[in-house]
């Protein structure tokens, strides 16, 4: 019985998580920005708002550019195409959460620092020339990682 308690759990991290980060992340835009949240409930709208960020199309409120200035700050020639900015993003997130719920549950949560560094070094170089991306990205990782967190102490605690 406690197998299939495991692995709701788990489905309940990883599934779960997207929606509640996708809503944090439109908050954070919408405070940012000081209006309403996005009001799309699809994924590919955040990495939208990246490619238009990097490709300058849309001014980046917490850069402050020189008049006339229109390429997002930092970006150079070979950078990623603006839209290839951040892609996969749903994927890992979903194996993120199942990394960090199975760390949780398996009670090795050393294990949550592995997922963070291979996550972080693996996005190093995009996050290095987009700053907008930087910034979803910290917000992102961070709300999912919470969701896995509290679903797996939830779990575990009514194993025990």
């Amino acid at each position: 019985m406690d197998f299939v308690w495991v692995v709701l759990a788990l489905l309940a991290a990883a599934a779960g998580g997207w929606p509640v980060t996708a809503a944090v992340l439109r908050l954070a835009r919408a405070v940012e920005n000081s209006g309403p949240p996005f009001s799309e409930a699809d994924p590919a709208a955040d990495q939208n708002l990246d490619a238009e960020l990097a490709s300058g199309s849309r001014a980046d409120p917490g850069v402050i550019r020189p008049p006339g200035s229109s390429a997002a700050p930092g970006l150079r020639s070979g950078s990623p195409v603006p839209g290839s900015v951040l892609r996969g993003g749903l994927v890992i997130g979903v194996l993120e959460r199942l990394a960090v719920a199975g760390a949780i549950l398996a009670s090795e949560p050393v294990a949550i620092a592995y997922v963070v560094a291979i996550k972080g070094l693996g996005r190093y170089a995009e996050l290095k020339e987009t700053p907008a991306a930087a910034e979803r990205f910290i917000i992102g990782t961070l709300t999912s990682m919470l969701w896995a967190v509290a679903v797996a102490t939830a779990a575990r605690a009514f194993l025990l």
